[in-house]
């Protein structure tokens, strides 16, 4: 029996882990929609679209600098330079809005900017007619893709217009911002599956991110965190003296529930007035820490260790409250919402954060105020049931309660691992993962012997825990090994016999468009197909090409009749530039095939990341072996 009732347990566990390590974790899972390409080939903006940089006179003196990203492009903070380029002209240090943290694989913690971002310079430049020049530099990528070569923007303006306007008050407007020359705007690109939530909201009418809110708010009230609002809200209903109409009944709740979502409504227009810091303060490592501790806690509760519960003094006193008042004051109703939120907050902490992250990028509070309110609507619909009931409708205790309690557990150790993986290295994420999946095996009696009695339920739930303690064991050598993938614990142990399997690439360097000339001129006189590698020390994905893909077999395999060219656009100079406006290319990675005659195969180049399976696919396919 206690095996039986323990058996949901293991279900919820193995199927959370693998949905975590499916994605980004939980947190990611929760805070994302849904959604795949629309086609295999992923089409970048060019730069000037993806990046629309514009400049105007300062109010107080110097230039006024923005930028308009597009949506699913971000510009490094460490990467924009101003450079004087008129004698006599001295630049300031740069005013920049506050950046967000962006965990790259590569290069670490980086600060990044989304969205429109405004920048002041401030200039001093020599009297004269003469206008004066500034060079802007500045560098972004695709968040699943390309990075763009450093973009570099000459900006003009009269050395009078520089200077600051004490009547500026009083003068005329200055007129509307100097564009940089762009081409007409293009479709947006398609979006990846990893697209988070503000991403995929930002094309949306408000009609529309209403009404996904409001959905949003009913499945957070599947979770747990609506469960301790139901007995409050019972408590306030059938807590008065007089038998309580239905009619009355369902406007207690409807005050309930309102002033629940109320509060959330001020957590979202303090978002939209704050805006992007926000995004900073949600993503900073004692954030991350405190919401992984708080999941932990609420684990513990689940499993028995603790009741989590206001003090008893406050619990009389409300209690007392409620019946002085017979429930039905609407202002006490009111609070007792209004605290219901508080409580409940840190549960619904990570689908709340995904949701923040998205109002602040719009820096509207009455668009914040507005979603927010209505996700608290969704999220109290079902109290709505009970209201109705006029308090009948309430659940009976039993011992399914208890089995959804300790399931939920194992989801809150989850959560909080999800978290901890933004912080902690590969290796230590892949051991708590680990630990998880031993625990919930131990807890199904994996390591406790069947009686010859036991039940088919029983027998089931036993091979479901041994299943789990041997993946367990599994990822605890893997963590040993150096392994950081859930999928592949043991992949740095059969990492040496890779090792001593085919060598490096050797990758033959050309530079702008006479280099490449002159290599397939060779390739065609030695009749062989070429594969043209386009590489940036600054490219993520490039790092990542190299890693993963071209050092796999099956790839080094299928290039072996090839030459293989590596244009490194680095310094992204003019023959960089010219190289890859000929293949109208936006940046690296990306890989051109040739065939023997030294035309392109351009039905099958690659623009940006791809696995060693697919790209030893394409390979065969431009190669024809």
């Amino acid at each position: 029996m206690a095996r039986r009732r323990h058996g949901l347990i293991g279900l919820v566990a193995l199927l959370f882990v693998a949905a975590a390590w499916a994605g980004d974790g939980l947190l990611d899972a929760l805070t994302k929609l849904g959604g795949k390409p629309a086609a295999a080939e992923q089409e970048f903006l060019p730069p000037d679209q993806a990046f629309v940089f514009s400049y105007d006179r300062a109010p107080n003196g110097g230039l006024q600098l923005d930028w308009d990203i597009a949506p699913g492009y971000y510009l490094y903070r460490d990467k924009i330079k101003f450079e004087p380029l008129s004698t006599g002209l001295e630049l300031g240090t740069p005013e920049l809005p506050p950046s967000e943290s962006k965990d790259d694989p590569e290069f670490g913690i980086v600060q990044i900017y989304h969205g429109h971002q405004r920048a002041r310079l401030p200039v001093t430049a020599p009297a004269g007619p003469e206008p004066v020049s500034v060079r802007v530099v500045y560098q972004g990528c695709a968040e699943k893709g390309i990075c763009y070569p450093p973009i570099k923007k000459v900006v003009k303006l009269a050395a009078s217009v520089l200077a600051p306007d004490a009547n500026a008050a009083e003068v005329a407007p200055p007129a509307p911002p100097v564009a940089a020359p762009a081409p007409t705007p293009a479709a947006p690109p398609e979006r990846s599956e990893t697209d988070d939530l503000a991403a995929k909201l930002d094309h949306l009418p408000l009609a529309g991110v209403i009404a996904l809110f409001f959905g949003f708010g009913l499945l957070l009230a599947m979770t747990p965190c609506v469960f301790p609002m139901v007995p409050i809200l019972s408590g306030l209903i059938v807590g008065q003296k007089q038998p309580v109409t239905p009619a009355r009944s369902v406007v207690l709740t409807l005050v309930y529930v309102v002033a629940m979502a109320s509060t959330y409504a001020v957590v979202g227009l303090v978002a939209g007035l704050f805006g992007h810091n926000l995004q900073a303060a949600f993503q900073h490592p004692a954030v991350l820490v405190t919401f992984s501790v708080v999941f932990v806690l609420l684990a513990l509760s689940m499993f028995g260790f603790y009741q989590l519960q206001l003090p008893p003094s406050w619990q009389t006193k409300l209690d007392g409250l409620s019946r002085r008042r017979e429930g039905g004051n609407f202002a006490g109703v009111a609070i007792m919402g209004a605290l219901s939120a508080i409580i409940v907050g840190p549960c619904v902490a990570p689908p709340l954060a995904g949701a923040l992250l998205y109002l602040g990028r719009q820096g509207s509070p009455l668009v914040g105020g507005l979603a927010l309110f209505v996700l608290g609507l969704g999220m109290g619909a079902p109290l709505l049931a009970v209201g109705f009931s006029a308090g009948h409708l309430l659940p009976r205790a039993g011992i399914w309660m208890e089995t959804v309690k300790q399931t939920f557990g194992v989801v809150f150790l989850g959560v909080a691992i999800s978290f901890l993986s933004r912080l902690l290295p590969g290796p230590a994420t892949l051991s708590l993962w680990a630990l998880l999946l031993i625990g919930s095996a131990i807890y199904l009696g994996a390591l406790e012997p069947l009686q010859d009695a036991a039940s088919g339920w029983q027998r089931f739930w036993k091979g479901i825990g041994l299943a789990l303690l041997c993946y367990g064991v599994i990822l605890i050598v893997g963590a040993a090994a150096g392994a950081e993938d859930p999928f592949a614990p043991l992949k740095p142990l059969t990492a040496a016999a890779r090792e001593r399997g085919p060598a490096e690439m050797p990758f033959a360097p050309v530079k702008g468009n006479d280099g490449l000339a002159a290599a397939l001129a060779t390739a065609q006189q030695n009749g062989r197909p070429v594969l043209l590698d386009f590489y940036a020390d600054w490219c993520v994905s490039c790092k990542e090409l190299e890693r993963d893909t071209f050092s796999h077999p099956e790839v080094q395999a299928a290039l072996r009749h090839a030459v293989l060219l590596r244009a490194d656009v680095t310094d992204s100079d003019a023959a960089d530039t010219a190289l890859l406006k000929r293949f109208e290319l936006q940046g690296p990675p990306a890989v051109l095939f040739f065939d023997p005659s030294g035309r392109e195969r351009r039905g099958q180049r690659l623009e940006g990341y791809k696995g060693p399976q697919e790209f030893a696919a394409r390979v065969r396919a431009a190669f024809g072996t």
